[in-house]
């Protein structure tokens, strides 16, 4: 579906993306993380053609994005990180003008408008001006323009951006759904959302892919040990004699507690043995209470904190003329106001 090779992205002497190459494959959701600056936005704004790669190319569907923008962006529905949207047009004529620039055919255009609205749940405000909705609904007019014309591939940049808790999970449905009949590239910085929703995932630190497996995979390949924690009535000397027995455990600290009469106990084994049938059963047959037991592998947020430490946040970063960008929130490419890019876009990416 997308072949990225070889992609490098400069801004005078600054690198934003070094060499990236990945390829997505068809019906699959993609989890695209990174720390702030490490190259995702610019990395998803060269996919989209909005911005030209200093070297490498981009295919979507076998056509570049750079020689064939036409027919691959055909391909694509995009909701970047600040939708473009039209403040002074209501919801409805703002798809409308969406459909009309997809080439969405006149007679299909009103039945797609209303089931994207309903998918997204901005029938209600169909009629209000964009300038007069809340950051959640004006995020989901967004999520609404990018699946207009039901593209085969969408590409979601932070989607959940300003919604509530319960909005939260809706576009996360909605975005499993999609994925049944779409290919799906989320960039999030809530990485509990990836876990839950994406299929494969991958982490891009310093411009530079540096893990690209599922989600399963990737905490098979990082973890090399797993702790075991359990709570136990009984002796400190009682629980020792009994693990002493048990092969591999790798190592054993025993934790005071407040309760004199708890055993507080944490066991590291690697990470792909699982001895807590045998503990338990040993501490049974011992008449050793078990309060509780939680087998405790690294999570996401561990493995991505491991693989992006060595770059940091990169935070100074240097924009297109050179300039600093301290404290950027995201890759170096010009900054401007959320109401600058509702105004100035002019949708031709669309």
């Amino acid at each position: 579906m997308i072949e990225v090779e070889n992609l490098v992205k400069k801004y005078g002497n600054h690198t934003a993306v070094d060499h990236l190459n990945f390829h997505v494959e068809k019906g699959q959701i993609y989890g695209f993380l990174g720390p702030n600056g490490a190259g995702k936005s610019t990395t998803m704004n060269i996919m989209t053609g909005y911005l030209a790669a200093t070297q490498g190319s981009v295919k979507i569907n076998g056509y570049d994005i750079l020689t064939n923008p036409e027919e691959a962006k055909k391909c694509i529905g995009y909701l970047p990180e600040f939708p473009p949207l039209y403040p002074e047009m209501t919801v409805y004529e703002y798809l409308k003008f969406v459909a009309e620039l997809k080439k969405i055919p006149k007679q299909d255009r009103r039945k797609q408008i209303e089931e994207v609205m309903d998918m997204t749940m901005i029938a209600d405000v169909s009629g209000r001006l964009i300038k007069n909705l809340s950051k959640g609904y004006k995020q989901r007019v967004g999520l609404a323009q990018a699946i207009l014309g039901y593209p085969e591939l969408i590409i979601l940049d932070e989607p959940t951006v300003g919604l509530d808790p319960k909005q939260i999970i809706e576009i996360r449905d909605l975005i499993r759904k999609l994925g049944e009949n779409h290919t799906v590239i989320l960039s999030s910085h809530i990485l509990s959302e990836v876990s839950a929703v994406c299929d494969h995932i991958m982490i891009i630190s310093g411009g530079k892919l540096v893990a690209s497996d599922s989600p399963e995979g990737l905490q098979k390949l990082q973890s090399k040990t797993v702790e075991l924690k359990i709570s136990v009535l009984g002796k400190k000397e009682e629980v020792q004699a009994i693990l002493q027995n048990i092969a591999g455990i790798k190592e054993i600290t025993y934790i005071e507690g407040e309760d004199k009469d708890v055993v507080e106990i944490s066991i590291s084994t690697s990470s792909d043995t699982d001895i807590s049938r045998e503990v338990g059963t040993a501490l049974a047959q011992n008449k050793v209470p078990v309060i509780a037991m939680n087998r405790q592998a690294e999570t996401l947020e561990d493995i991505f904190l491991q693989l992006t430490a060595a770059e940091g946040n990169r935070d100074d970063e240097v924009g297109p003329n050179g300039e600093g960008n301290k404290g950027a929130a995201e890759d170096p490419i010009t900054e401007s106001s959320e109401k600058e890019e509702e105004e100035n876009n002019d949708g031709s990416d669309f």
